[in-house]
């Protein structure tokens, strides 16, 4: 992909995002802030149930933190402890990362990175509402991690990298900042069937998390590239259900799917 149009695809995205951030639901598909990616209507709660979260989670984050985005429930994968320093990639309001601050406690730290200042300022004053002591928010890419080389022991991101027109680099970067031994775990879609290019043009379906999808194997190779080991990718097909909901006039389930993605840094 040449850099003007790698530069533009990301600017679409992140003007995308940054009207999200200004909504007081979220909504990762076109249209107004009453309909979400998993249908008309459909409250944050009610879409983050349908992608695995339990009552507790949802309800034990500060209002406005879950903006019903994503495709799956990183928390569950996590297995997060005590002591751990955790990043969130495209941490958005902070649903994520504030889930991680009790798993983690006082003597760990989560780090949210976001490339949109309205995400960004969103969940800092979610943080600020919440007293998470052991959450910052960091404006930046993906592709461009704010974070040191060998800090952080788990990585996960929720229907984000998908949305990067530069993947590789970005898992480079998961390796980068990640210590020997620390993991990634990732919910995100893989692409299950070859899109019509008209779909795959269309900018609206890229910034609603399908037409940039890859394949698994395409994101094996990529991981195995980066220097990940002990890859699996456990796709979803079950998320059908929810997935045909993100757009009214394309059949967005038969052509991507959500999937549970993790990896190892060699602890070398």
């Amino acid at each position: 992909m040449e850099r003007n149009t790698r530069n533009n695809l990301r600017d679409q995205v992140r003007a995308r995002y940054s009207e999200i951030g200004k909504e007081e639901q979220g909504c990762c598909c076109e249209g107004s802030s009453s309909t979400s990616c998993c249908g008309e209507s459909k409250a944050s709660a009610d879409v983050s149930k349908e992608m695995g979260y339990t009552n507790e989670e949802i309800a034990m984050v500060p209002e406005g933190a879950n903006l019903g985005l994503g495709c799956g429930n990183p928390q569950a994968i996590a297995e997060l402890q005590a002591g751990e320093v955790v990043l969130d990639l495209g941490s958005g309001g902070g649903f994520d990362a504030f889930l991680a601050s009790g798993k983690v406690g006082e003597s760990g730290k989560v780090i949210g990175v976001d490339m949109t200042p309205e995400m960004i300022s969103r969940a800092r004053l979610n943080a600020e509402k919440g007293g998470y002591k052991n959450v910052e928010f960091r404006l930046g890419e993906i592709e461009n991690l704010p974070v040191r080389d060998s800090y952080v022991d788990v990585i996960m991101s929720n229907c984000v990298i998908n949305l990067s027109p530069e993947k590789q680099r970005v898992f480079d970067e998961a390796f980068r900042v990640l210590k020997p031994g620390g993991r990634l775990a990732v919910s995100d879609v893989v692409a299950i069937a070859e899109m019509p290019d008209v779909y795959k043009n269309d900018i609206a379906l890229t910034c609603s998390c399908v037409s940039g999808a890859a394949t698994a194997a395409e994101i094996e190779t990529m991981l195995l590239n980066s220097g990940f080991t002990e890859i699996s990718i456990d796709i979803k097909e079950e998320s059908k259900e929810f997935i045909d909901d993100w757009d009214a006039h394309v059949a967005v389930g038969e052509y991507v799917v959500s999937s549970i993605i993790q990896a190892r840094k060699p602890n070398i």
